[in-house]
């Protein structure tokens, strides 16, 4: 559909990648990943025809129609929302209009007249086109797309200028859905979206009918989304098969093969030097000197791209608590006629880290403000234990700090054993490079001034720490800093994300919020996913009165995504319903997986035999071709591993 021929692109004096050769298929799902300022942003800008390469041609298919949504800068006003969106059928609305009026000339004309011919051909014709462009399904359509973006169905009405910029943005990305053009372009589709909301985008994703190329610093979302991750760094476009958690093994084993083949290379160079050093002037060896001279200038020298850095920064840790952290009796919360909370009950222990989760307006947030005590409930109390310390990070939490604060000076008063490059590494790890960090937080925007809080936090730790979306505006190596100091804490979190990868790997605990109640689940994420569809089935099993609520139900829906983006553990439930396997077919998948098994250790063996020549050999012909042998090698490893867990996963199911 769409091919890039030596792409290059500068930014400036600086080089964002050259030498870009690529071919865009139908059905691609294309991960773009990479560290800030490498030019991701650039390169889908590049494909949408928004910016042009400065070097090398780009070609599009005849036709080709690309949707591109930007990180944020869109804004719809003049329209409700459900118009504004239905505007994307505005040629089958267009159609309608014109099937009626051919459909009323008909009726005045006579059916033998040459007119009347040309109209119903006409009107065949625009029937024929109506039906392609899903005109009569285009408010179903609509409305299925708003409430998988987590619209209210009150919200539909409502004129688009009454939303803030987080809800324009939805409304952006909902009507590129329903344009479904052929490649689709998402720069940080889920930076605005809810937890629900994002698991609903996953499964659109997955039965998407055209390409489409994202960027995203949500791991969990790049893994059940993507098929092919593209890395831009280093001034190079690298192309890897499969997901992130693929491509991040991949480019370790291929970083590997580059040091081998580089320390090889780098030996011959060294002998060949050494030969031309001692020899340079001896009459008998002039011939063979020359000719490692000439061997020697043909070389094409490899090199090791510099490796990130993965920062390591251990932060303070709080003064300890009594075991008990909080404690809820009967709190209700109520805004005017809104009722969020009624006589909730619940305790938070030492240690814990509770995940809120819940669809958009839930409670959340105001959950997090009664405990830290910004807002007060309407009735019943929330009880601090002992020497319980508490921090409260807001998703405006920019608005509290002085403007007039420069970042480093203030790291530098807040721990003030730190030394310079202390204190730069650690504003490097939220993304302040270079003079970035002497700014002043007045001059940062609202998501810099946030990471600034963030980090200014994490210095000086309380002991119950209340953070409502800490990972918005974070990239994955900010997240992996956040994580890990996360991780280390020994004090008790209350904390709200929309990064799944966040959650699954820190959260304890699972409040679920909805419906004017709360429950809580023992584990992360999926253990709370799986809870749900437990307690779901045994409902319907038991037929019992006291079954789901719509709430829980549809709370399982939106979790596992409308188009079936379903936790792991679905599969295993739906095994058990599934009929036996038939024995003789038991027993072929038991000879393949052996097979499977004598493939891969033959295979490996074979890769070590390479690996071992071209730790020896100095030809330069030979290593590349050991290199191609090996690489072909771990490929077929790589397919037959992947077979071999998919007929065990089977066979492990019928036992």
């Amino acid at each position: 559909m769409l091919q890039i021929s030596g792409g290059a692109m500068r930014f400036g004096a600086r080089t964002l990648f050259e030498g870009l050769d690529w071919l865009v298929q139908p059905q691609d799902r294309v991960g773009v990943v990479g560290a800030n300022g490498t030019g991701k942003s650039t390169l889908l800008k590049i494909i949408a025809g928004i910016e042009r390469l400065d070097a090398g041609e780009i070609n599009r298919q005849k036709g080709l129609k690309i949707g591109y949504l930007p990180q944020d800068g869109l804004s719809f006003t003049g329209r409700s929302v459900f118009d504004e969106c239905l505007s994307v059928f505005d040629e089958a609305i267009a159609l309608e209009r014109e099937q009626e009026e051919l459909a009323h000339k008909m009726g005045e004309l006579d059916p033998s007249s040459e007119e009347y011919s040309d109209v119903l051909e006409r009107y065949s014709y625009v029937i024929d086109r109506h039906t392609a462009l899903d005109g009569y399904t285009k408010e179903a359509q609509v409305g299925g797309v708003l409430d998988g973006l987590a619209f209210p169905s009150d919200d539909w009405k409502r004129d688009t200028n009454e939303f803030s910029g987080g809800w324009q943005m939805r409304i952006a990305l909902a009507k590129l859905l329903l344009e479904k053009p052929n490649i689709l372009l998402l720069d940080e589709p889920t930076n605005h979206l809810d937890l629900e909301a994002r698991n609903w985008l996953e499964g659109y994703l997955k039965d998407y009918p055209g390409a489409f190329l994202l960027i995203s610093h949500d791991r969990y979302f790049l893994d059940v989304t993507v098929e092919q991750v593209v890395e831009v760094w280093n001034k190079q476009v690298q192309f890897y098969k499969g997901n992130y958690s693929k491509y991040e093994v991949q480019k370790a084993q291929r970083r590997e093969l580059l040091v081998s083949a580089f320390k090889n290379q780098q030996s011959r160079v060294e002998q060949l030097e050494a030969f031309i050093n001692r020899f340079r002037a001896t009459a008998t060896k002039a011939k063979q000197v020359q000719s490692r001279i000439k061997e020697l200038e043909k070389i094409e020298r490899i090199e090791i791209p510099p490796e990130e850095k993965v920062i390591h920064f251990r932060f303070p840790q709080p003064p300890s608590s009594g075991r008990i952290v909080a404690q809820a009796k009967g709190v209700s919360k109520v805004y005017g006629p809104k009722k969020v909370f009624e006589n909730v009950d619940f305790t938070i222990e030492k240690g814990d880290r509770v995940c809120l989760v819940g669809v958009n307006g839930a409670g959340k947030s105001t959950l997090i403000k009664l405990l830290s005590g910004v807002e007060e409930p309407s009735t019943g109390s929330i009880e601090l234990g002992y020497k319980v310390d508490v921090e409260y990070f807001a998703q405006d939490q920019y608005k509290e700090m002085d403007p007039e604060t420069i970042m480093f000076e203030e790291i530098g008063r807040m721990a003030p054993r730190m030394g310079d490059a202390e204190i730069r590494t650690l504003l490097g790890c939220f993304l302040f490079t270079g003079d970035d960090a002497f700014k002043r937080v007045g001059v940062l925007s609202g998501g810099e001034r946030n990471r600034f809080a963030l980090a200014r936090m994490l210095l000086q730790p309380r002991n119950f720490l209340l953070l409502d979306e800490p990972t918005n505006h974070l990239d994955l190596r900010a997240k992996d800093v956040l994580l890990r100091a996360m991780l280390d804490f020994t004090g008790t979190i209350v904390f709200v994300s929309h990064d799944r990868y966040f959650i699954d790997r820190l959260s304890t605990k699972v409040f679920a919020i909805g419906g004017g109640g709360m429950d809580s689940y023992p584990g992360n994420y999926e253990d709370y996913l799986w809870s749900l569809e437990r307690r779901n089935e045994a409902a319907v099993e038991d037929k019992a009165p006291g079954g789901p609520s719509a709430d829980l139900v549809a709370a399982l829906a939106q979790a596992k995504g409308e188009n079936g983006a379903s936790s792991a553990r679905n599969g295993a439930a739906d095994s058990s319903q599934r009929k036996r396997m038939n024995p003789l077919q038991a027993n072929k998948l038991r000879d393949r997986v052996r097979e499977l098994e004598g493939e891969v250790s033959r295979l490996e063996d074979e890769s070590k035999k390479l690996q071992a020549e071209l730790a020896t050999t100095g030809d330069y012909e030979r290593q590349t071709e050991l290199l191609a042998q090996m690489e072909q090698r771990r490929k077929r490893i790589e397919a037959n591993e992947t077979e071999w867990e998919e007929l065990t996963e089977k066979l492990e199911a019928e036992a």
